[in-house]
């Protein structure tokens, strides 16, 4: 079974290379929507495969770092990377370009190793991370899947890599929260949500 959770999320960008000339030499922003399709061949003690409520915490709170937020290509114009620093509170340098198709394997790689820290304890079992949507216009979205997310000839996403600014993990509910996922610390489910 496949079950699917929606956030949102707005974000600006400039996607370097591409054919479309706005695309590739001006910043500009889209309303991102990010869906997580979980599977597991078994339910909980809800009969749930993964309850949508858990959700809405600590994936939650690494897709919404994005929000409101200039998310920059570490292999960018080392001027670019400083005026973007420098001009906003709330940046995320990835290793990869901001493209939907990067955005949904770098949310993928994220969302993946947060869901193997987490100990569940309503009886939750082999929940896996099916993909990950990423829809930047209403007509446009990209899909990634484990062996996209993990594949070299896209681009290596190494969590390490991934750089929130000072403004973006003050606003995580657990400061630490990203620090602990790259550690590989794990998280326990709430009983209660």
């Amino acid at each position: 079974m496949i079950i699917r959770k929606m956030f949102k999320f707005e974000n600006a960008h400039i996607v370097r290379g591409c054919s479309t000339q706005k695309c590739r030499s001006s910043l500009h922003g889209h309303s991102y929507k990010v869906e997580l399709l979980f599977e597991s061949n078994f339910l909980d003690n809800a009969q749930m495969v993964y309850d949508f409520g858990l959700m809405k915490q600590n994936m939650k709170e690494l897709i919404d770092a994005f929000d409101h937020g200039v998310s920059i290509w570490s292999s960018d114009k080392v001027e670019y990377i400083k005026d973007m620093k420098k001009h906003s509170q709330r940046w995320i340098e990835l290793p990869v370009s901001p493209s939907c198709e990067q955005f949904s394997r770098v949310f993928f790689v994220m969302i993946d190793r947060l869901l193997q820290l987490t100990n569940t304890v309503n009886g939750e079992r082999e929940v896996k991370l099916h993909s990950v949507i990423v829809h930047e216009t209403a007509t446009g979205y990209a899909q990634a899947f484990s062996y996209d997310a993990y594949s070299k000839d896209m681009g290596v996403i190494e969590l390490d890599s991934i750089v929130f600014s000072q403004a973006v993990l003050d606003d995580f509910s657990d400061r630490e929260l990203w620090e602990r996922v790259k550690r590989g610390e794990s998280f326990t489910n709430p009983t209660t949500v």
